[in-house]
């Protein structure tokens, strides 16, 4: 074990920044209750690591923590803020509850995937857009509507959506 607490064998490693940040998340808990930071350090690697998480990144993190290995998978593969596979560049995450449903956002999915020509969990050639339809996003009232990064989309029409994918396009809409 290096000073990290990883496995010498393992490439997978926070940079100076991110360790530190991590550490300091971890001194926010009492002892023996750091696993009450796993999902702010879920987002910090996910973020770090390029946009989503694998097996030796939840480990790296079960290790700094000093939890199972088990015990990060099942709270990253719970929550759909955390890929489980590469992503691109702008998550399209469709809400498909009954609100948004109701005003149009099975067809609002269908349209993404035909322009993009990619299906629900893909992400296209280029990799600047992944499909991922979402469970409630909480803006029942602007229904049809999705979520690019931290960023809401609402009242989405097909006219709307051609307009965000040309932002993404020209790089004039940010994710973070």
């Amino acid at each position: 074990m290096d000073a990290n607490g990883v496995n010498s064998n393992s490439n997978v490693l926070f940079s100076t920044e991110a360790l530190e940040k991590v550490n300091k998340i971890i001194a926010q808990y009492p002892e023996g209750k750091q696993k009450s930071a796993l999902i702010p350090i879920l987002h910090l690697a996910q973020k770090e690591f390029g946009g989503w998480l694998d097996v030796p990144v939840m480990d790296y993190i079960a290790t700094l923590l000093h939890i199972s290995s088990i015990e990060v998978y099942e709270v990253a593969t719970f929550y759909t803020m955390f890929n489980m596979q590469p992503v691109g560049k702008y998550v399209l995450e469709v809400c498909r509850t009954g609100p948004c449903m109701l005003k149009g956002s099975d067809q609002i999915i269908d349209y993404i995937k035909e322009k993009l020509q990619i299906n629900e969990g893909e992400t296209t050639q280029d990799g600047l857009f992944t499909l991922k339809p979402a469970e409630c996003l909480g803006a029942c009232g602007y229904a049809p509507m999705m979520q690019i990064g931290k960023f809401y989309h609402e009242h989405l029409t097909k006219e709307k959506v051609d307009e965000i994918i040309e932002l993404c396009k020209e790089a004039k809409i940010t994710v973070q």
